[in-house]
């Protein structure tokens, strides 16, 4: 399955252990992400009109150092599926979104004729989080979530897309498992207060994206050097929250 993102850095953090985790449970994932940082749905468009090659091919999650046009990446291969995404700061802000959204998902599938497009849904901050973005929500993380849960399910709906729901496990994991109580001793599934952490937060991004497109139950019994209890409580979050 042929899968790529115009995205940031968040789907840099969904990425990170996709093509790995998917292979592990046995589906072959060829990944591309299209990385800038903090690019929104807008500045993605703004670069396509200019035909701006400012985007970094990253390839199986790893880093990348080639740049170049959404227009050509797009033409690369015959996707299977293509992802769009808003900037996280903007991910709650349904103004944002229009005509972006609409002007990126109409080249893709001008291009892209035969690739399903979906929707990736953000996570709101960690509750303490500095990022100058979380003032268009009070600093508020429930605030932020349900912001972003009201958008992105708008954009699906436009779009008649899937919606890849990171941002909902995210904060049910933040809810449900005791690990991740980060307000009472918990670990926190933000590295700096808006990425994902490099261990179980990108984790439980890739583990939702590969429940969401395959529909198969996502299992990991040893997967780095991660606690193998701890990815069986999320492996068995992710494949009860989503059907």
């Amino acid at each position: 399955m042929k899968i790529l993102s115009i995205g940031n850095s968040f789907s840099q953090d969904a990425h990170r252990w996709l093509h790995q985790l998917a292979k592990l449970n046995g589906h072959d994932f060829y990944i591309n992400n299209l990385f800038v940082g903090g690019c929104s749905l807008q500045t993605h468009w703004e670069d396509h009109e200019a035909g701006n090659a400012a985007s970094s091919l990253e390839i199986n999650g790893n880093l990348g150092k080639t740049f170049i046009t959404i227009a050509d990446a797009l033409k690369l291969e015959d996707w299977d599926i293509v992802t769009l995404q808003q900037a996280s700061r903007f991910s709650g802000l349904w103004d944002s979104y229009e005509p972006y959204l609409s002007n990126l998902a109409q080249l893709v599938k001008t291009i892209c004729p035969n690739a399903q497009i979906y929707f990736h849904q953000t996570w709101a901050y960690e509750k303490d989080s500095t990022h100058y973005g979380f003032v268009h929500y009070d600093h508020d993380q429930q605030k932020m979530y349900d912001a972003i849960v009201d958008a992105s399910e708008k954009a699906a709906e436009k779009l008649n897309a899937p919606l890849i729901p990171v941002g909902r496990i995210i904060q049910g994991l933040r809810r449900n498992l005791p690990e991740f109580d980060y307000g009472n001793g918990g670990i926190s599934l933000n590295r700096d207060g808006f990425h994902l952490t490099y261990d179980y937060g990108r984790f439980a991004a890739a583990a939702t994206w590969i429940k969401k497109i395959t529909g198969k139950d996502v299992f990991a019994p040893k997967f780095e050097d991660f606690d193998p209890v701890i990815l069986e409580k999320i492996c068995n979050f992710v494949n009860k929250e989503i059907r």
